[in-house]
């Protein structure tokens, strides 16, 4: 893939990213600003591995790549259904740095959220770093751990502004769950 045509994906997508989350880039505060930063990790990171997706399909790297990228995959879509099925969402839920989904009105805790509070930024988690391994780097690994730290931090701010939200509730899922990884972390 040339520089130039990276160039421009990076920038389509990075100015998608920015446009939806132009309300949490104005407040620092808020779970969506380092979420940003997170995505932008690992569209940079997606784009200098992208040329590396398939090359020595069968070596270790490569072999721990896949299953990440597979379970960063059955969370999203899993966390996705959930949210719709019993979170609820609601559009008219005040809260400017929420985007559509995020606007749940019911506490989901079943399915993956049984077990981990948040299968969306688990989702990233386990996509950036099954990226960095399609072609492991120093430039990677630093990609890689901004993408967790932001989202380590994303992931606090969120439980601090569900816990005003949902109130005792969450605070009890909180400590029922995990945070990313079931049974781990």
């Amino acid at each position: 893939m040339s520089t130039r045509f990276q160039i421009l994906v990076f920038t389509v997508a990075s100015l998608g990213l920015i446009w939806l989350s132009r309300a949490s880039l104005r407040d620092p505060r808020s779970h969506g600003f380092y979420r940003f930063f997170a995505w932008e990790a690992i569209l940079v990171l997606t784009l200098m591995n992208l040329d590396h997706w398939f090359v020595a399909p069968f070596s270790l790297h490569q072999t721990l790549s896949w299953p990440l990228l597979i379970i960063s995959l059955v969370f999203i879509i899993r966390g996705v259904q959930l949210f719709r099925l019993v979170g609820k969402p609601d559009a008219g839920r005040e809260a400017p740095s929420l985007v559509g989904i995020e606007k749940t009105t019911e506490l989901v805790t079943v399915g993956l959220y049984r077990y981990i509070r948040h299968p969306f930024y688990s989702s990233l988690l386990f996509l950036g770093w099954g990226v960095f391994l399609k072609r492991p780097s120093l430039a990677g690994l630093a990609l890689a751990a901004m993408a967790t730290v932001s989202l380590l931090v994303t992931a606090r701010i969120e439980e601090a502004e569900n816990s005003r939200f949902y109130g005792d509730d969450y605070r009890d899922y909180m400590r029922r769950t995990k945070m990313f990884i079931p049974f781990i972390l």
